[in-house]
């Protein structure tokens, strides 16, 4: 997905009667100045209109002087080939290979995000895959990420979008682990599945903003007027420390508005230092002590560590050409445009992330899954999942008022997040 240049000017742009060695005439230099205002202007409104992450989105440290071997990743068996940007494709419909498992027979799945056994009539978003425009994706190997994670821990750190991808990864490998040798537990914010004959175990903690919160209890989070305390990562870092890969994800909960509140002492302070500071301000703070707690505390030449870029929601139909008020509820088809970006886009917070992670040198694997993501209104679990809170008359009558459009269906998009996630581990 490379959209032409609008702002390019060569010389065949140029009159033909214009002499090259004459100097410019005032005309068209006052066209050239214009067109470098617009581009600084509304250089950015282009990049996320065309869905271009990767120019703010950069998490690879600077590449080493040519004259030294560059570094072997851990994990790598093998690279991906050159030019291929497995993150900018299409989806192809596939009823061979998809769904790669069953909802029925995979019982990690909580119950917000089973789809089918909530009623939902239709299994059309199970059967798309994902294909690379210049390239294929490897295909999931099961048996090789047990192999790789034989006496190791992986984990997934973040908010529930994460505890799907997490799930997602549990239910595409458990059918090849025997049942007697796998379990599942789940104590406050950390549930660990383990795989007993690999020694190995798959986790997630939650922790929706990587620092501490007063949104941190697992189950009871639901807080509107939300705090975050400054420099406290290490509240939950302590629970990640040895893990041997791990995939981070912070984003939809620091959108509360155009403020964020800060705690600057501690949650047992009687009197509570409170500021407010914008919302990219909040975020690049939360940004940074991420990167010092990796630096600190993951070994690069044994370790690996991934961030999830922003998963998109499909709140407002008016977005890809819908009727006011439609959502992402009763939609079964998916997005043709190929460059559709949505309005829940936030440049600002996209220019933090490649501020923060363009300067650091710490290496850190992007899994961007915000543009393919963005194509699937027709995947979000909407109304067919378990409501905590029975239903007034007036939302049963308008089922788009408590249709969920942003979390995903499983099986689903997740398991594809997760096949880039396996293509990156191994073929970086």
């Amino acid at each position: 997905m490379k959209p032409s240049s609008p702002m390019s000017f060569t010389s065949s742009s140029l009159p033909p009667s214009l002499p090259r060695k004459t100097r410019l005439s005032p005309y068209l230099f006052t066209l050239l100045t214009f067109i470098l205002f617009v581009c600084i202007l509304y250089g950015e409104d282009f990049m996320c209109i065309f869905g271009q992450l990767e120019p703010t989105f950069v998490l690879q440290p600077s590449p080493k002087p040519s004259n030294k071997k560059a570094e072997k990743l851990a994990f790598a068996i093998g690279k991906t080939e050159e030019n291929c940007d497995v993150f900018s494709g299409k989806w192809v419909r596939d009823e061979v290979s998809r769904p790669q498992y069953e909802e029925w027979e995979c019982p990690y799945i909580q119950p917000q995000l089973t789809c089918q056994e909530r009623g939902r009539p239709d299994k059309d978003y199970q059967f798309w895959r994902w294909q690379p425009n210049h390239c294929d994706l490897p295909s999931f190997n099961a048996t090789l990420m047990l192999e790789t994670l034989r006496g190791k821990r992986m984990m997934y750190v973040g908010d529930s979008l994460n505890r799907g991808m997490f799930v997602s990864m549990i239910c595409l490998l458990h059918r090849v682990i025997r049942d007697d040798q796998k379990s599942i537990k789940t104590s406050g914010s950390l549930t660990v599945f383990t795989a007993k004959e690999y020694n190995a175990t798959i986790e997630f903690y939650w922790a929706p903003f990587l620092l501490e919160s007063n949104s941190d209890d697992a189950i009871v989070h639901r807080i509107s007027d939300r705090v975050v305390r400054k420099g406290s990562i290490n509240k939950h870092g302590r629970h990640w420390k040895n893990v041997d890969i791990i995939v981070f994800n912070t984003y939809l909960w620091w959108m509360t508005g155009l403020k964020m509140k800060i705690l600057q002492g501690s949650f047992e302070d009687k009197e509570k230092v409170i500021t407010e500071v914008s919302t990219e301000d909040a975020y690049r703070m939360g940004m940074k002590s991420m990167l010092r707690w990796v630096k600190n505390n993951m070994d690069r030449k044994k370790t690996r560590v991934f961030f999830t870029s922003m998963s998109p929601t499909h709140a407002k139909g008016i977005d890809w050409g819908g009727e006011p008020g439609q959502n992402c509820y009763n939609q079964t088809t998916l997005i043709e445009d190929p460059n559709y970006w949505g309005s829940d886009c936030r440049k600002s917070i996209m220019k933090v992330i490649g501020e923060v992670f363009g300067r650091s040198k710490t290496p850190i694997t992007l899994l961007n899954i915000t543009q393919m993501s963005n194509y699937r209104k027709d995947a979000h679990t909407s109304i067919y999942k378990k409501q905590w809170s029975p239903l007034t008359s007036e939302q049963i009558a308008n089922p788009a008022s408590y249709a969920d459009c942003v979390h995903w269906c499983l099986p689903g998009l997740q398991d594809t997040w997760n096949e880039l996630l396996f293509a990156k581990l191994f073929y970086p």
